[in-house]
């Protein structure tokens, strides 16, 4: 029996990075696209904190949000939703500019280097996030297990952590390549400037092409160009979108035979519908709008809810008012709504939209309807206030 000793393993083949020979992958394109963006980022945080606290207000802001003008939410989140879209755009040029330096190598060769592929990392996962899952919430599907909301408010703070990150580390090349006169822009291939106004001529384009087909559905002047929005502001019951429908919230026609509206405080009382109709009603005018985006005016009538609050025992200008909907679930099925709303002679108890009585997914037989509020608070299929 004869043993062979075994012979030298083969060498594995040496790592060879990608090699990126585009042109335009560079620190001016980068620093061109990434003003856009972050004036992009800048206006989403600073609406979409405005939403979020006109929605959960902490203790000591409920009673003091803004009720005028009566459209500034409707502004608000229109404009949140239309740069939210347009910085998609602006985000996948940035990425396709710079995408060449995610695979530099080594990827970590001195501390700033570190701190600058941490802050591209963060910068990267957290801006895809948050982007692309407001857009899926724009449609309303969330393939998700995590609540939307306090997810996407969490997250905001780490993109414009990350943003804030980037932009210290990067400072010097930022600067150097601001400008077409500046130092490392003058370093460029002179060549390469036509091209990079193409680019970002095409992308401004690509950013006003996305705007002008979904801006209608907020802005009711160019709703006919509102082709690629989720909503139309003319489409729906009554001329007038829905989000969540009687039947997705569990009411049926039967539910509401024996409706009642009972009103809890220092002297409690329960009202049918026929007492509502007959008690004063007060017609306004005023936006209905959703955090998706769209909003629609609309005419509305109703009783003020000051009035029912006053019969109530509730005292001007300090009662609070919890509203309670016939919905079975959902996390506006009970709403806080604050004394300055309350107060508001616009806050109705509404009954009518349009001149007719609300249809179903309306809301029928009352809906709450209040100035420059978001529209998951004006709530349904009111049977029960309470004031507080």
């Amino acid at each position: 029996m004869t043993f062979r000793m075994p012979g030298p393993r083969p060498a594995l083949p040496a790592f060879r990075p990608p090699r990126f020979t585009g042109r335009l992958h560079d620190a001016r394109t980068a620093t061109a696209v990434g003003r856009w963006l972050g004036l992009a980022f800048a206006v989403c945080l600073v609406t979409g904190l405005v939403s979020h606290y006109l929605q959960r207000p902490p203790g000591w802001l409920a009673d003091r949000l803004p009720t005028r003008p009566v459209w500034g939410y409707a502004l608000n989140q229109g404009l949140h939703v239309a740069t939210g879209l347009a910085a998609i755009v602006l985000l996948l040029v940035k990425l396709w500019a710079v995408y060449p330096r995610l695979f530099v190598w080594p990827p970590v060769r001195s501390v700033r280097h570190a701190l600058e592929r941490l802050s591209v990392a963060l910068l990267v996962a957290s801006a895809v996030f948050e982007l692309f899952t407001g857009l899926l919430n724009i449609v309303e599907w969330y393939p998700w297990p995590f609540a939307f909301v306090p997810v996407h408010f969490a997250v905001a703070w780490v993109v414009t952590g990350s943003v804030l990150l980037h932009v210290a580390v990067k400072a010097p090349e930022i600067r150097d390549h601001w400008g077409r006169s500046s130092a490392g822009t003058r370093s460029l291939p002179a060549e390469d400037a036509v091209d990079r106004r193409s680019l970002l001529l095409a992308t401004g384009g690509a950013v006003g092409v996305v705007t002008l087909t979904t801006v209608g559905q907020s802005f009711t002047p160019l709703k006919a160009f509102d082709l690629l929005a989720p909503r139309h502001p003319d489409h729906g019951p009554q001329g007038l979108p829905v989000n969540r429908t009687a039947g997705a919230a569990g009411v049926a026609v039967q539910d509401l035979r024996q409706w009642r509206l009972e009103v809890a405080g220092p002297r409690p009382y329960v009202l049918t519908l026929d007492a509502l109709r007959a008690m004063p009603q007060t017609r306004v005018r005023l936006p209905i709008a959703c955090v998706e985006g769209w909003s629609v005016d609309a005419d509305w009538a109703g009783v003020q809810v000051r009035e029912l609050v006053a019969r109530a025992g509730g005292r001007p200008g300090t009662a609070a008012v919890r509203v309670t909907s016939l919905e079975l679930s959902g996390a506006y099925r009970v709403m806080e709504m604050g004394a300055d709303y309350v107060d508001d002679p616009l806050s109705l108890l509404a009954l009518t939209l349009n001149g007719q009585v609300l249809s179903l997914d309306h809301g029928f037989p009352a809906r709450i309807i209040a100035p420059n509020r978001p529209g998951v608070l004006q709530t349904k299929w009111v049977h029960r206030l309470e004031v507080r």
